[in-house]
Parts: C-alpha cells; sequence; structure tokens
C-alpha cells in the first residue's frame, strides 16, 4: 500500500474516533445511553523480500461499554426499589389511619365503654342512657369510616395495578419492536446497533420498575424477557400480554391475568413479585387484607359478644333486650369458572365470634370430598360427613354446604371482611337498653337465721328457662339441704373449689360461701340460716336497676379474642401495632433497596457512563492523530510529486 493509503487508513480512523467522541459527549445525559468506543486494528501487511511493509489500519468495530452481569443487578435492584417504595407509600396510609389518636378506633372504644360504665352509678338516669346511645352511633360511624378509607385504597389499588398492566404491555411491544429492528440490522457480534440496543436496555430497566423480569440472550442480539413463575413476556419480535381482570371469586377485587389466545388464566400474587405491580400485590394481600379482616373481627366479637350480655338484662319497659348491633353475615361468593351445572350452595354463619381469625377461606370439591383451606396458613379441613346433617364449624364460623357439586366447584368465604362496614347500631330508643338484670333476690324479714343469698346472675341458659314468678328456696335444718329448686333441673354446687352436679329433684347441701347455678341462675349463700328460713329469686321489672350495665361494662377488660387472651382494645393495639411494625420494616427495607439500587447504578455506570473530562481528553488526543494522519498524506503527496518531477 502506498504512503499516501496509509495515511487515508489513518485519517478515516481519527476521524470516526473523532464522531465517536462526540457521539457521546452529546448523548452523556441520555438514560440509558453507554459510551462507545472506536476499536482499531492493523491492517494485514504486504510481504516483500527483505520482510513485511505495513497497509496502516482499519476499524475493526464500534464497542458498545456495557456490563451485562451489573445490569442484571441494577434491574434486580431497581424492581426490589420499587416494589419497596409503592409498599411504603400505600401502608403508610393505614398505619397512620389506625394509630391516629383522634380518627383511630380507641377513642370511640373508650368513649363507648366510658358511656356504659357512666350508666351504673346511682345517679344515671335517662340522660345516662342517651348519651349510651350516642356513643354507639359514635361507636358505628367510627368502624364504618375507617373500611371506608380501607376501600378507598383498595379501589386505588386497583386503579394502579390495571394502569401498571397498561403498561407493562406498551415496554413489552416496544422491546418487541427493537428486537426486530436490531436482528435485521445485527451483522455478526461486531456490527451491532449500539443506539437501538442502548434504548432497550432502557426500556428493560424500565419495566422493571413496575415489575420484575428476568431476560436472557437469544439469537441476533434479541433478549427473551420472562415475569412471574416463567410466563413470557416477550420472545424475540412477539409480545406477550397480562390483563387486568376480575377475581373470578370477588367482583370487587383485580386481578392480573395472563393471556393466551383468548383465554385468561388469573395469576396468583405471589408470583408476581418486585416493581410497583408486585408491590401492590403484596401490599394488598398482607397488609390491606389484614386490616381489614382485623377491623372487621374486632367489629363482629364487639357486637356479638355484647349482644349475648345485652340479652340477659331488662330495658326500661321490662322487657328482655335485643340485639344492641348489628352485623352482616360471612362473604360467600362462587367462583363464575364453576360448572355452570353445579347447584352447590355454600353458606356461612358465625357461632362464635370469640373463635374468629383473621384469614379468609377457600372451599373447594375434588369430585369426592369438599375442603375447607384457611389461606393464611393453607391449613385444610374435610367437611365430614357430607352430605352433612348438621353444619361443621371451623375457627368460630358454622360451614354448610348443600346441592349437587361438580370437580374443582370453589367458593370464597370473608368472614370478617365486611364486619366493620356492616357495624350498626340496632336499637332505636334510649329505652331499649337492656340495663337491668333479669332477677333479684330477697330475704323475707321473718327468717330467723343469718342466712343471706347475693344478687345473682343469669347466663344464657335462662333464657330458655325465665322464670314465670317467684321461686322460694327453703332452709331444712334436719337434712341440712336447700328445697324449692325447679324439680326438672339438675343443680350445681362449687364449694372450697369442687364442682358437684345434683340431679334434678335430688337433695341439694346448703354450704356457706358455695354458689349454686340452676336454669341459666347463679347466686351464692352464705350465714347460718333456720330452720325454714327463705330465700326467694324473683323475676326484676328493670326499673332501678343497672346490674346488667355494669356486665356490659365488664366486657371491656374481658378477654375476648385467641382462645380468651385478647380484649376489644388490644386485640386493636395489637392490630396497630402489627401494621406499625410492618410500616417500619418496609420503610427500612425501601431505603436499603434505594442505597443498593445507588450502588449497582453506580458500578454500572463506571463501565457504561459518559466522562466528560475523559472524553475531551480524546478529542484532542483523535484530533492529534486526524492531524498527523493529514502529515502523512501531505508527505506522500510531496513524495509522488517529486518523482513526477524527476520524469519531466
Amino acid at each position: 500500500m502506498s504512503l499516501l493509503s496509509i495515511g487515508k487508513s489513518g485519517l478515516f480512523a481519527a476521524q470516526a474516533a473523532l464522531s465517536t467522541t462526540g457521539h457521546n459527549i452529546t448523548n452523556a445525559n441520555v438514560a440509558g445511553y453507554s459510551r462507545q468506543g472506536v476499536v482499531q486494528s492493523t491492517a494485514i501487511a504486504m510481504g516483500q523480500g527483505y520482510g513485511f511493509l505495513g497497509n496502516g489500519t482499519q476499524i475493526a468495530q464500534v464497542k458498545r461499554y456495557t456490563d451485562e452481569f451489573l445490569n442484571a443487578q441494577v434491574r434486580t435492584a431497581q424492581a426490589s426499589s420499587s416494589a419497596m417504595d409503592t409498599y411504603n407509600a400505600q401502608i403508610s396510609q393505614i398505619d397512620n389511619l389506625l394509630a391516629d389518636s383522634t380518627t383511630g378506633l380507641s377513642p370511640a372504644l373508650q368513649g363507648f365503654f366510658g358511656s356504659v360504665h357512666d350508666l351504673t352509678q346511682p345517679s344515671a338516669g335517662v340522660p345516662a342512657r342517651g348519651t349510651l346511645l350516642t356513643s354507639a352511633d359514635i361507636l358505628a360511624a367510627r368502624f364504618q369510616a375507617m373500611n371506608a378509607r380501607m376501600e378507598d385504597i383498595r379501589q386505588g389499588v386497583n386503579g394502579q395495578i390495571t394502569s401498571n398492566v397498561t403498561v407493562i404491555n406498551t415496554y413489552a411491544q416496544q422491546i418487541a419492536k427493537l428486537n426486530d429492528q436490531i436482528a435485521l440490522a445485527s451483522g455478526g457480534d461486531l456490527r451491532q446497533p449500539n443506539d437501538l440496543m442502548d434504548q432497550r436496555d432502557q426500556l428493560v430497566m424500565e419495566l422493571n420498575k413496575h415489575i420484575k423480569a428476568t431476560v436472557s440472550q437469544a439469537d441476533n442480539n434479541s433478549l427473551t424477557i420472562s415475569i412471574g413463575n416463567g410466563q413470557p413476556l416477550v420472545v424475540g419480535k412477539r409480545a406477550f400480554e397480562l390483563a387486568a381482570t376480575t377475581s373470578p371469586t370477588d367482583l370487587t377485587r383485580v386481578e392480573v391475568g395472563y393471556v393466551t389466545g383468548d383465554k385468561v388464566t388469573v395469576l396468583a400474587d405471589s408470583a408476581l413479585t418486585g416493581g410497583e405491580l408486585g408491590g401492590l400485590l403484596e401490599f394488598r394481600s398482607k397488609s390491606l387484607d389484614l386490616a381489614q379482616n382485623s377491623l372487621g373481627r374486632i367489629a363482629i366479637g364487639l357486637a356479638e359478644t355484647f349482644n349475648a350480655q345485652h340479652h340477659l338484662g331488662l330495658d326500661a319497659d321490662g322487657n328482655f333486650g335485643g340485639d344492641f348491633f348489628s352485623v352482616a353475615d360471612p362473604f360467600v361468593s362462587k367462583n363464575f369458572n364453576n360448572n355452570q351445572s353445579s347447584t352447590t350452595t355454600v353458606t356461612a354463619k358465625i357461632s362464635d365470634a370469640t373463635q374468629l381469625t383473621t384469614s379468609d377461606y377457600q372451599v373447594d370439591f375434588d369430585g369426592t370430598d369438599f375442603t375447607v383451606t384457611r389461606l393464611s396458613d393453607n391449613q385444610k379441613t374435610k367437611i365430614a360427613p357430607f352430605p352433612q346433617t348438621v353444619p361443621q364449624t371451623i375457627d368460630g364460623v358454622d360451614f354448610s354446604i348443600s346441592g349437587s357439586a361438580a370437580p374443582r366447584d370453589s367458593f370464597l368465604v370473608r368472614p370478617t371482611s365486611n364486619g366493620a362496614a356492616s357495624f350498626k347500631v340496632a336499637i332505636t330508643s334510649s329505652s331499649q337498653i337492656a340495663a337491668a338484670a333479669p332477677i333479684r333476690t330477697k330475704v323475707p324479714l321473718a327468717n330467723k337465721g343469718t342466712g343471706t343469698i347475693s344478687e345473682g346472675t343469669v347466663d344464657a341458659n335462662y333464657l330458655a328457662n325465665k322464670l314465670a314468678g317467684p321461686l322460694t328456696l327453703a332452709f331444712d335444718s334436719a337434712t341440712g339441704s336447700i328445697t324449692g329448686f325447679p324439680a326438672t333441673q339438675p343443680v350445681t354446687v362449687v364449694a372450697g373449689g369442687v364442682t358437684t352436679t345434683y340431679a334434678a329433684g335430688a337433695a341439694v347441701p346448703f354450704t356457706a360461701g358455695a354458689s349454686y347455678t340452676v336454669a341459666g341462675m347463679s347466686f351464692s349463700m352464705n350465714g347460718k340460716p333456720a330452720d325454714g328460713d327463705q330465700f326467694v329469686i324473683e323475676p326484676n321489672t328493670g326499673l332501678g336497676d343497672v346490674r346488667n350495665a355494669g356486665l356490659l361494662a365488664g366486657l371491656q377488660s374481658k378477654n375476648i379474642f385467641n382462645s380468651g387472651s385478647t380484649t376489644y382494645q388490644s386485640a386493636y393495639a395489637d392490630l396497630v401495632a402489627r401494621i406499625g411494625n410492618k410500616a417500619r420494616e418496609v420503610q427500612v427495607n425501601a431505603e436499603a433497596s434505594k442505597a443498593q439500587l445507588a450502588q449497582a447504578q453506580g458500578a454500572a455506570e463506571d463501565v457504561s457512563g459518559v466522562n466528560l473530562d475523559e472524553e475531551a481528553a480524546n478529542l484532542l488526543k483523535y484530533q492529534q492523530a486526524y492531524q498527523a494522519a493529514s502529515k502523512v498524506m501531505q508527505i506522500a503527496d510531496t513524495i509522488f510529486n517529486a518523482i513526477l518531477a524527476i520524469g519531466r
């Protein structure tokens, strides 16, 4: 090759390097841009008799500086950071709602039971009853308002899930389009459309802000992208789609489905992790559902236990108390994918609010047996026998199943989800407050001994054995026993910690300090009665008596939930603590994820980022190379002209 051609090759190489450096400088602030550099190689030398003469240089490649391993770390960190940020933004709303000292449930609970306590005071009267009814309305409104706020958050989550699915589908289509363009433009490993590949990598990075995506290399510089449990999102130039679809068992819940042809398969929330979408799904399943179910459980537990005690009292008109509060039955829905020929019906009733959990349940039929699965821990309980003769109780809920079932029939049961929303005051007048006990006792003045009888209380059994008139008990000194108990009812005596049950009609001994229970009535006797002394138990009138109000007030400190270890207030405090701890955990994780993302981005930038100082130095270097190559060509021209002059 002539000296002129050698200079020309150096000139072209320097020009390409200058253009690439200028390209780097002008794109330094473009998101996702990777630094490029011209890679030169020595042209093939020409053999001469005395050796090989160089033929100049050639451009081997315009190299894109990037590291796929570091990029994968950035994508993973981005998906985690976006998920934690989204989770943190959502759970902080619930945390603030529950823990607020003004609008939270605690002030309303304390105010309500404070009014119940006020009703037990000697000076209490009609005003105290009115105050109690007002406090009950405030408590109901607080339950409903807190649940409504959670429903607003839930609808917001539904909307964000839908928008994220739309964005994910858009990115998938754009990545697939770039895959096609890159494959067509690629000419092997060395000739690559660098700018298109940068655009595609940036789209993949943006995709990971919405969902964690797994990336693998394919032929012709294409990328294959999958999500969830390996569902393909992009394969070559083909993009697959997600769909925001209504839950088959809950029409108020938006789920994410995978589209295959004309079929949409709902994906489990746990399968879609990372990114905003993963954060939303995790928040809903692990925090929002828990908070709403827990609040509903408190509402149902309060209503059921308060009602049970209220039924055992008399109102101002002398009538037995009715329901003080009302709540809805458990939410039950069938899967709309069930066999249309199936006539299965599932109903659920709360039979023991103290045994309720905060979990939802799924009822499935496998073709032979029905199984109830507690979704919080996947504990399964078989419905046996089936067909049922009586409902089967699981965690305080009576499950009743009837009809003709088909294999894979499925139902969702949410016992407590609507508890707070449906919590209402059932009574309409303060006179309906059953503050009085239904029985009273007295010792006739004619008694000669020192025997006494307590005021007496009743339990639920009394409602089936109400006194129609006075019940007179008498002491028989000859036998040391008490007579006059109902002839058809057994009597249980607790004396000195020992419980003894006497059959109906049997002699019941008198023991000072012992407690007696018969026909749902309990009382204790003390002193030393004389022969023939009587003790009278009779129906109460409901006026001037607030003993049942005292028992209602005592429910505030009674252990109700979690196998008799938790009060209403402590159950709510536990909810506040669990959400608060989770909120703090998510906040810390979000901060840690941001730090990891920054670290990963820094490492990737060290490889692919544009350093303007370095590029400025390169400009000078390549400028000098250009000038030097020009000088070579100038000298070659001078030599060539000198040779021509000799020939003249």
